[in-house]
């Protein structure tokens, strides 16, 4: 009896020192797994405090500090908060495989992919605080639009409007939904800027075969008339409609025009809306690996990308960071005429009118605006 009770006893002691001895393996494996690997080149560069960081970031350190503090996650456990932002930032700014990232940062492939999207949807929700709607600043917008346009009759823009085509992967199913009209898949990406190039709206996930007119009705900027307020426009190319109503949207004048008052109408409202197009243009110029080439995650997250690339726009511009877009990224999206204008109470061409007559008017060909910069 007395030497099966040693027995179990000695079991149960080599049971407890055998568990004790696996707890610790674990913890050290989890330890071990969560430590920063400060040699690491790419995370070197930011912990040093001094280096470049767009060269592998495509941000200023400024930038990249505002974004860190923005986000306000003090989760207690993994890589930590500033990694995690490291790591999407790096990976948005090469657009290269999870494998790749990992291999950067020496984290497992499977975290890189949790971080990626973790990140994304913490930036996504600081969305309506990085781009938002003016509200005592539509004097100022208005005056900015009237130094671009070089007519004080454009002092009632307060807004340019456009879309881009961002390349993506297309899907299995449903392929040719993606396909636009230039022959590549993408989806779409419709935004209104002010002045300075900054987004005041964003709205992406179309299909690159719906027309820029179709978006824009079924965008909630249309559908819910959230901008601009009334006795204020926005401009738009030809791709789309020139409406009074719900929202005031002025395009330019159908080329070949018919009169000098319809072209130089139509070289001020140029001027005036280029600036959206620069937005773009610095856009891709900064994230070009997102929107020169097909971006390589499912459609479902694309749009997700894309409105974390805007967001990271307007936070850039308000920290100074500015990237002058590259001639390529300048090219137009050479829209074609709006296919879906309704001749109706809601055409904006009596308005359109009447600020093409303003701005032939003497007093607005007046040299009083000076020259102007689009930053």
């Amino acid at each position: 009896m007395r030497r099966r009770r040693r027995s179990a006893q000695l079991t149960e002691n080599m049971l407890a020192l055998t568990l004790l001895a696996t707890r610790r393996h674990r913890n050290l494996q989890l330890q071990n797994y969560c430590t920063i690997n400060h040699h690491v080149p790419v995370m070197k560069i930011y912990f040093d405090g001094e280096s470049e960081l767009r060269t592998d970031y495509r941000l200023s350190r400024q930038t990249l500090d505002h974004l860190i503090q923005s986000l306000h996650n003090h989760s207690d456990h993994g890589w930590g908060h500033v990694v995690d932002v490291l790591v999407f930032v790096f990976w948005l700014a090469s657009a290269t495989s999870y494998r790749v990232v990992s291999r950067a940062f020496d984290i497992p492939r499977s975290t890189v992919h949790n971080i990626i999207h973790r990140v994304a949807e913490e930036i996504l929700a600081i969305q309506r605080q990085v781009i938002l709607l003016p509200g005592n600043e539509l004097e100022e917008i208005g005056a900015g639009f009237a130094r671009l346009a070089h007519s004080a009759a454009f002092s009632t823009a307060v807004g340019a409007i456009d879309g881009c085509q961002v390349r993506v992967k297309p899907p299995h199913t449903d392929s040719q939904c993606y396909l636009n009209r230039k022959l590549f898949f993408s989806i779409q990406l419709q935004a209104v800027c002010d002045h300075t190039g900054k987004f005041l709206d964003i709205f992406v996930g179309y299909t690159g075969s719906v027309h820029d007119s179709r978006v824009l009705r079924n965008s909630p900027l249309y559908v819910e008339q959230l901008y601009p307020p009334e006795g204020y426009c926005i401009l738009g190319d030809g791709g789309y409609p020139c409406l009074e109503l719900p929202i005031c949207i002025l395009t330019p004048y159908r080329e070949p025009v018919r009169s000098p008052v319809a072209a130089r109408f139509n070289t001020h409202h140029s001027r005036a809306r280029n600036v959206v197009e620069r937005s773009f243009g610095m856009l891709k110029t900064r994230w070009r690996t997102i929107f020169l080439k097909a971006l390589e995650v499912k459609p479902t997250f694309a749009p997700k990308v894309i409105a974390c690339c805007a967001i990271l726009h307007n936070i850039c511009l308000t920290n100074g960071d500015i990237m002058e877009p590259a001639q390529a990224a300048l090219r137009p999206e050479n829209h074609e005429a709006s296919l879906l204008v309704e001749p109706d109470q809601q055409c904006g061409e009596r308005r359109r009118e009447r600020l093409a007559a303003a701005v032939s008017a003497p007093i607005a060909l007046a040299p009083v605006l000076g020259d102007h910069d689009y930053i």
